[in-house]
């Protein structure tokens, strides 16, 4: 989180990580619905014809705590293709906090995988990160027991984000442990005015999913 005390500002970089055609552009379309109109910005994407992803999807919120100190977010995803691995790696370098979101599917087993691998093979492993198992609604998938054993010390959420589940939850999760990381440090609760709950609403706007 990179803060500015005296302009009374901080921004985050909030990465959605994992496999092609795996769910990150769905969960930034479904926030952008579902955070307060006020406070998002134009979602922004690159996309081929075929509607994947060919650089990155961009969407900037911006929201602002009781005593007037405002955050500012990007929030994007990037490609899950493997020929996008030096674009993945440079994206990761800045990142404040992660969701990688994988497919809950059996038969997309192994893309998780590899994705999942080349993640932290390039995270600091003391950025926060969140585990979202997308596409709970289709046939196949894993059981969320099964879920949370391959999660091993991760939050795990169930997701189902073209319809907007688990989408918030995903966020607030990450803020959360974003929030535990720099607290501490920054002096968050004097500075912004607000507490864990207090920052993730702001957010958020208590908007229910």
């Amino acid at each position: 989180m990179n803060i500015d005390a005296q302009a009374r500002r901080a921004s985050l970089r909030v990465i959605y990580f994992g496999p092609a055609l795996g769910g990150k552009t769905t969960n930034l379309k479904a926030l952008q619905t579902r955070l307060p109109v006020r406070s998002v910005g134009r979602l922004m994407s690159l996309e081929s014809r075929d509607q994947r992803t060919l650089l990155l999807d961009l969407l900037p919120v911006t929201a602002r705590t009781p005593n007037g100190f405002t955050l500012r977010l990007r929030i994007l995803s990037v490609p899950g293709q493997r020929m996008h691995a030096a674009t993945r790696k440079i994206m990761l370098q800045d990142a404040d906090c992660v969701i990688f979101v994988a497919d809950s599917q059996h038969s997309e087993t192994r893309a998780n995988n590899e994705s999942f691998q080349g993640l932290v093979n390039q995270l600091d492993p003391k950025v926060p990160l969140v585990l979202q198992f997308n596409k709970r609604d289709l046939p196949g998938v894993r059981p969320e027991a099964e879920m949370a054993l391959l999660a091993q010390n991760y939050p795990v959420i169930p997701a189902v984000a073209l319809s907007g589940i688990g989408v918030r939850e995903s966020l607030a999760r990450a803020l959360e442990l974003v929030w535990r990381r720099e607290a501490t440090r920054h002096a968050l609760s004097d500075l912004m005015g607000v507490d864990e709950a207090g920052f993730v609403h702001c957010v958020l706007g208590g908007q229910s999913a």
